[in-house]
């Protein structure tokens, strides 16, 4: 979605292309079933291609798919999204009214796509986007098909230095506007005047603050730092939130540059129901999930040594698995075993660096709710007016970020930011 950073840096003159370089992958990534990979284009022309072959006439109707998609992106993303959702009536109007009625809010994204595919393989690739929104396919809207025109119409792009050099640009231009940064200092409190926050506390240190924008850990802020009177939400509503997935994650460094391998990969040499299943019906750990890998180091060359490769290897999971050193090994045995018998070669055998991620590390790091990666689930009793408000029950208190709307990933935690903004500009104007 590289259109809403777009949108982010023109509000201040600016270009993403001023800060960090932008380079579109082809292919956009490549998914490896039990027989052997299958590469995406990032060209249309050859995505459509890949339908006719294993489908004849599916191109057709995944042309008209793909056309309703962008309609529902248009709609969301340009309209939906960017309400702040403290009323129903900010959706009466016209044009918005008019879009739902074609979102598909009432069918199942598996149902939508079931009438353009009947190929397993190519369903895979377009359900397999909504793994990460909190949900199975079946219990999707079909609203998120939005994901698949982004995926194909828009591309993947990687930015030069990792997704920390977007981070660098947000800094710079930050700085340019004359903000200032106190790092690696936790917020332990605020103190109050009547119904307003006055100050934020850091450790015994008060910092005076007319308004402010927590884009913390939602449930963290107002269960642990903001007093019980001035709290919105109860703990048991916290604890009956949908979550979508946790991730565990591996940062691997190897000795070799690998082969027969893309940027992005997809290993869905596996059940994908079951693992959904494991995710959001009856959480557990997944006996054997999909998993995600990416070889930064394949375009970047600055992201490994020279003759060396980075890897990052990610397993969604569901929200408060307890996890243990054991089990981490486990895992990584078993990626790395599946990913033998895909591309010949034992990665264990070249590990030079090795870190894991998961459960524990998001809570202890982050404050992460039940240990999520992506925040709530985006089902409909958890979308616009019925997510957690941005605005706090004090005067001056603001939320944004993966807990509050529009919902979870970068694109949207972004798009809070500015809706924060603007309700701010809106109500304290002096500011």
């Amino acid at each position: 979605m590289p259109d809403v950073f777009e949108t982010f840096f023109g509000h201040f003159g600016k270009k993403s292309s001023d800060y960090y370089e932008l380079r579109r992958l082809d292919p956009s990534y490549t998914i490896f079933f039990e027989d052997g990979p299958m590469p995406i284009s990032a060209q249309m022309n050859e995505i459509e291609a890949l339908f006719e072959r294993l489908e004849p006439g599916s191109s057709v109707r995944l042309r008209e798919f793909l056309k309703d998609a962008e309609y529902k992106y248009r709609v969301g993303i340009d309209d939906l999204v960017r309400k702040p959702s403290r009323s129903v009536f900010e959706f009466a109007d016209v044009r918005i009214l008019t879009g739902l009625l074609r979102m598909d809010l009432l069918q199942s994204i598996r149902k939508s796509i079931a009438k353009v595919v009947s190929h397993p393989k190519l369903r895979q690739l377009l359900e397999f986007p909504v793994l990460f929104l909190g949900a199975t396919p079946s219990n999707t809207p079909a609203l998120y098909s939005l994901m698949n025109y982004s995926d194909f119409v828009q591309g993947t792009w990687h930015p030069m230095g990792g997704m920390y050099a977007v981070v660098q640009g947000f800094y710079q231009l930050a700085k340019e506007q004359g903000v200032r940064f106190h790092f690696n200092q936790e917020v332990t409190g605020f103190a109050y005047e009547g119904k307003s926050i006055s100050g934020v506390y850091v450790g015994s240190t008060l910092h005076a603050a007319d308004v402010v924008v927590a884009s913390a850990d939602y449930a963290h802020v107002e269960q642990k730092l903001v007093k019980p009177e001035f709290r919105r939400y109860t703990a048991n509503y916290w604890a009956k939130r949908k979550m979508a997935p946790s991730a565990f994650m591996y940062y691997l460094g190897l000795d070799i540059k690998l082969t027969g391998l893309e940027h992005h990969t997809l290993f869905f040499d596996a059940d994908f129901d079951t693992h959904a299943d494991a995710i959001y019906t009856k959480p557990r750990w997944p006996e054997k999930p999909l998993f995600y890998l990416s070889i930064p180091s394949s375009t970047d060359v600055g992201a490994a040594p020279e003759g060396k490769d980075a890897l990052v290897i990610l397993i969604p999971m569901a929200t408060g698995l307890e996890d243990d050193d054991a089990t981490r090994q486990r895992y990584l045995d078993m990626v790395a075993e599946r990913m033998k018998a895909q591309i010949g070669m034992d990665i264990r055998d070249h590990i030079v660096i090795q870190r894991s991620y998961a459960y524990r590390d998001f809570v202890k790091d982050y404050h992460a709710h039940r240990g999520n990666a992506y925040g709530l689930a985006n089902t409909l009793d958890q979308t616009a007016i019925l997510k957690p408000s941005l605005k706090g029950k004090l005067n001056n208190l603001y939320y944004a970020g993966q807990l509050t709307v529009p919902g979870p990933g970068v694109p949207p935690c972004i798009i809070s930011g500015e809706v924060v903004a603007r309700e701010i500009t809106r109500e304290h104007p002096l500011v």
